[in-house]
């Protein structure tokens, strides 16, 4: 009986370790995690074929299209004017800009026309003798020599034997050296070779200049040209005289511009090519950075969407069904700065208008409906 109880007693100790055991790991399990499934909201608009105008924008500096640098040919102290040498004052065309002192060289020159008029003199009397008829002609000729004015041509000869006569006595030498000097003499002087403003001004009276110095800058104000890069695959559509759509920078001002040039060399490197447009307004400055927009050509059938939509630049996000994400080929015929132009879409596709993060090809979405 005895070995019975014990034998009943270690078979209920055995049941209920079996029972703890399994009680103590049910306990340490943990319940596994239920997640709820997200659908994500998308904003969609349906898809509207029609021509889209390609225009290409490109921006750049304004240049003076009537613009010289002032270089001083003769040395000289720069004497003061009746207007101040300094940047931002006008002149008109003819005007003098600088007056370069001139006394030594004016003395000089003078000299020179003192000796011309000497030689000339000294053959008036083989002349009347050997050349009575050319004469009178010489005679007129010292008459009319003034030294303060511009030296007169020489008469024409009317033979080589006067010609001959005339050149052995060095005058054509005496001649040609005063007029060599007198246009070094007008070059003391520098007058402005259109109406403009003086943009930069580089030296002050009193100062010395030298041979070959810049001395300032002088351009027209009425007339700007800038120069802007267009990619060359629409070079053809580019035509001199397209008008140009010109705006600021704040897109506060709007100006009216024609390309004048396309110049027939492609940049290697870019595969640009550049275009001059000549614009015109009383509120233009040199140095202003001017955005242009030139109408090249119409697209049918496509359509413009934020470049960001485009994926791998070859296709983009359409809805199907109302509910598939879809990843549809496109074909991008133009990349603007912020916008492309695709072609590929059927009328009333469902195409997203915003990124869509974590986007993939099937996934389920559902369309905000709210306007």
């Amino acid at each position: 009986m005895r070995n019975i109880i014990l034998g009943i007693l270690g078979v209920l100790a055995i049941v209920v370790a079996i029972f703890l055991g399994k009680h103590l790991i049910d306990k340490n399990q943990k319940p596994k995690p239920k997640f709820k499934k997200t659908i994500k909201t998308v904003f969609v608009e349906n898809v509207e074929n029609k021509d889209i105008p390609i225009v290409l924008s490109a921006s750049g500096n304004l240049t003076a299209k009537n613009k010289i640098e002032i270089f001083s040919e003769v040395q000289g102290v720069l004497k003061p004017s009746k207007k101040l040498f300094k940047a931002g004052t006008n002149y008109y065309k003819g005007e003098r800009l600088l007056t370069i002192n001139s006394d030594e060289f004016y003395a000089s020159l003078q000299s020179q026309k003192s000796n011309l008029n000497n030689l000339i003199t000294a053959i008036m009397p083989d002349l009347r003798l050997d050349y009575p008829v050319e004469f009178k002609k010489w005679e007129n000729y010292l008459k009319g020599f003034d030294m303060n004015k511009p030296v007169p041509k020489l008469p024409k000869f009317s033979s080589e034997k006067e010609q001959y006569f005339v050149s052995g006595r060095g005058i054509l030498s005496a001649y040609y050296n005063v007029e060599n000097l007198e246009v070094r003499y007008a070059k003391h002087q520098i007058r402005a070779p259109f109406s403009g403003i003086l943009t930069e001004a580089l030296v002050s009276p009193g100062t010395l200049v030298r041979v070959g110095q810049k001395l300032g800058e002088f351009i027209d104000p009425s007339v700007y040209e800038m120069e802007v890069s267009i990619n060359s695959e629409f070079i053809d559509l580019l035509k001199v005289g397209n008008s140009v759509a010109l705006s600021n920078l704040e897109k506060t001002k709007n100006y009216t511009g024609k390309v004048v040039r396309v110049n027939g060399k492609v940049d290697q490197v870019s595969q640009t090519i550049k275009v001059y447009v000549d614009v015109t307004h009383k509120d233009l400055k040199e140095g202003m950075f001017l955005e242009a927009n030139l109408v090249a050509k119409s697209e049918s059938q496509a359509i413009e969407i934020n470049r960001k939509l485009l994926v791998n630049n070859k296709a983009v996000y359409t809805v199907r069904n109302d509910s598939i994400l879809s990843l549809t080929n496109v074909k991008p015929v133009y990349f603007g700065a912020e916008t492309v132009v695709i072609k590929g879409l059927e009328n009333n596709d469902k195409i997203l208008t915003q990124v869509l993060s974590g986007a993939f090809d099937g996934m389920i979405v559902k369309i905000n409906k709210k306007k």
